[in-house]
């Protein structure tokens, strides 16, 4: 089967599409996503892809995830994704403590958003969630973006206050995408309790990154929203 897959990845590939993605990912040197290749797939073919060869292991996906190739590896979380949620307690902590394990090759941000909710934000709710504050806090930027995406997870499921804690300790990160994805998350929960969301932005709004302020209030009424950013 991993001749079959691989085989597919080869005929689906576009070299066009690939170098395009290499700029949008931006893979050059010094940027976020710098070394990464692609082969030049769409997500949906990729999902496809993954619903086709959906019996496949859990260490067969985590050769997936180790591969050189972007496509791959998010083919191979979209395996282990599936695998999560059909699977015994057993196989989804096996798949969970993989996840940590492999956390260099979920290294860009489409990789970790499709991911760290359903299987790290999934695994840990209702038990003990220390290793999100620990991934919080590590120098990688994919770690603390996991930390921030894994709540979404607990978002769905109307839990917020520890995606308000994530958020406090990331406020003054420096990385351009961990403000997306710290003011996408306080918009998900405003959606759920906007009562909630405002406590949160009143309280540090002055201080919080502009982007990460704009994306936490960018559905809010217009003329709310330009009150926060004239504050």
């Amino acid at each position: 089967m991993m001749k079959s897959i691989h085989e597919e990845f080869k005929k689906l590939s576009d070299q066009e599409r690939a170098a395009h993605l290499q700029k949008y990912f931006k893979t050059g040197k010094g940027e976020y996503g710098e070394g990464d290749v692609f082969l030049g797939l769409r997500v949906p073919t990729i999902r496809n892809i993954a619903k086709k060869f959906n019996t496949l292991s859990i260490d067969e996906a985590e050769e997936f995830l180790q591969s050189p190739y972007h496509e791959k590896r998010l083919f191979a979380l979209f395996v282990l994704i599936d695998l999560f949620k059909k699977t015994k307690e057993e196989d989804r902590k096996k798949i969970y403590i993989l996840y940590l394990k492999n956390t260099k090759f979920i290294n860009n941000w489409d990789l970790v958003d499709a991911s760290a909710g359903p299987i790290v934000g999934a695994y840990l709710f209702k038990r003990d969630i220390e290793p999100i504050y620990e991934l919080a806090q590590s120098e990688n930027l994919w770690e603390r973006r996991i930390a921030i995406m894994a709540t979404s997870y607990f978002i769905v499921h109307n839990q917020f206050s520890d995606t308000l804690k994530i958020a406090e300790m990331l406020l003054n990160d420096t990385e351009d995408l961990i403000h997306k994805a710290v003011g996408w998350m306080l918009r998900e929960i405003g959606k759920r309790n906007l009562e909630i969301e405002e406590s949160f932005l009143k309280k540090y709004y002055h201080n919080m990154p502009r982007t990460m302020l704009r994306y936490a209030i960018e559905k809010f009424p217009e003329e709310k929203r330009k009150s926060y950013l004239k504050k």
